[in-house]
């Protein structure tokens, strides 16, 4: 334990036009460049131990990538891999990382990360300066929504319609908790970082659009400044979102005047809460000085695999796609490649901490459920759930999801988890946590 140190930095990573954009069924190629894309790095070290919170203005990333990445800082700094954290926002107007549904991984981008990463971070390291840290939290129940919903037919739907009279009620909860890590110049009071964490998959242009942004991500950052009246690094890391979207389907779907108008208000919604979140902190929940740490847990993960009906079947339908949807050929595609893939893996499970501020990075889009429980049962006052953490292997969803259907359960290469992963990560964060916590 000893005195709090501070470092930021952020890089632009956006795109040239023309690459390919990820983030829905078909190919989209960039025609224009609403905002820039950054990766972001903050390095907290007390005295001892140093930790890395970094993220990147992208849909996902792979883990080759990130750890390349963290041993490329390892060399030029000497911070362990296991005390960086990088998680992606999960933007759909970016570039396409790696392929999918029908997209192409843009050439080259994924290796361009790679120095842009180890850059931003060693900045950040160099840039360290004594700060004083606290922890808050906000609610902003009205912008998240459970994305799946019961039908009258006995299904579940994935965004099933705005006030559609054959839906029921939404299949799950939410995590309104708007979760807030906040630095500050110990004698002037200036901001110099807010890392904060939403379980909020993306909020996206009005229609689809081949505009490059960083989404609602970018605009809160712009919207923080623009309230503190100081130019200060601001993250927004995603949390459990696999479920979970801002559409209140029980309501007429909002209009928009133009693109980015619901990027920008979920944006100065969650700004607001968290500036009044930040403002009701008192002065002696600063601390100058504390503890951070850092574990990283390898769990197993066995992928679903397709069975032998439907990889012959998915064959056909490639051998002769006339006549069927799309969708249908997109998804036979995924699985003759998913039957190429590795199924027996072992994945990271991250957890940190500030303080009494645990941190835990989920490797993939995990279902709120998941968070939720980590959450409830932290050893720590307050908890972060930071999903698309040190790459991604899908979805994640519950056992219950998983046999109910829908989007997020369909087989594909980001969707394989098997039953019973939630329950292991939940498990192994709470362990993680409280391991950082003994060790105090």
């Amino acid at each position: 334990m000893g005195n709090f140190m501070v470092g930021t930095a952020k890089l632009d990573i956006t795109p040239g036009l023309g690459c390919h954009m990820c983030g829905y069924f078909e190919d989209r190629l960039a025609t224009s460049i609403n905002d820039p894309l950054y990766v972001k790095a903050l390095a907290i070290s007390d005295g001892e131990r140093e930790i890395g919170l970094v993220t990147l203005d992208i849909i996902d990333i792979s883990r080759p990538v990130v750890e390349k990445a963290k041993a490329l800082i390892q060399e030029r700094i000497g911070i362990d891999a296991e005390h960086i954290l990088i998680s992606t926002t999960h933007t759909h107007t970016g570039p396409a990382v790696m392929s999918a549904l029908g997209t192409p991984a843009e050439p080259g981008y994924a290796d361009s990360l790679i120095p842009r990463i180890a850059d931003a971070y060693v900045m950040a390291h160099n840039a360290r300066v004594p700060a004083e840290i606290a922890h808050a939290s906000g609610d902003v129940h009205e912008e998240v929504h459970n994305r799946r919903w019961y039908m009258k037919d006995g299904s579940t739907r994935m965004n099933p319609g705005y006030q559609n009279p054959d839906a029921i009620r939404p299949a799950g909860p939410t995590d309104p908790q708007l979760g807030l890590l906040i630095a500050r110049d110990p004698v002037t009071k200036k901001p110099l970082a807010l890392y904060a964490n939403l379980a909020l998959h993306y909020v996206g242009p009005w229609k689809i659009h081949t505009i490059i942004s960083a989404d609602y991500f970018g605009c809160f950052a712009a919207a923080m400044q623009r309230i503190a009246g100081a130019d200060f690094l601001v993250m927004l890391a995603n949390g459990t979102q696999g479920n979970i979207n801002n559409c209140d389907f029980e309501k007429p779907a909002r209009t928009s005047r133009y693109v980015w108008q619901q990027c920008e208000r979920v944006a100065n919604v969650c700004a607001g809460e968290a500036w009044k979140a930040w403002n009701l902190l008192r002065d002696e929940d600063f601390k100058t000085e504390g503890f951070v740490d850092a574990k990283i847990s390898m769990i197993p993960f066995d992928a679903r695999t397709p069975s032998a009906e439907l990889l012959e079947e998915s064959k056909k339908i490639l051998a002769n796609p006339d006549g069927y949807k799309p969708a249908e050929v997109v998804y036979a595609n995924e699985i003759v490649q998913l039957n190429d893939m590795p199924s027996h893996l072992v994945i990271p499970l991250h957890t940190l901490c500030v303080n009494d501020l645990g941190i835990v990075g989920l490797h993939g889009e995990v279902f709120v459920e998941i968070g939720l429980d980590t959450k409830e049962r932290s050893p720590f006052p307050q908890t972060m759930v930071v999903g698309l953490a040190n790459g991604t292997v899908g979805y994640i969803a519950t056992d219950k999801a998983l046999d109910e259907g829908s989007y997020e359960t369909r087989l594909c290469r980001h969707v394989r988890s098997p039953k019973g992963t939630g329950k292991l990560w939940a498990d192994t964060a709470v362990a993680g946590l409280s391991e950082l916590l003994k060790r105090r």
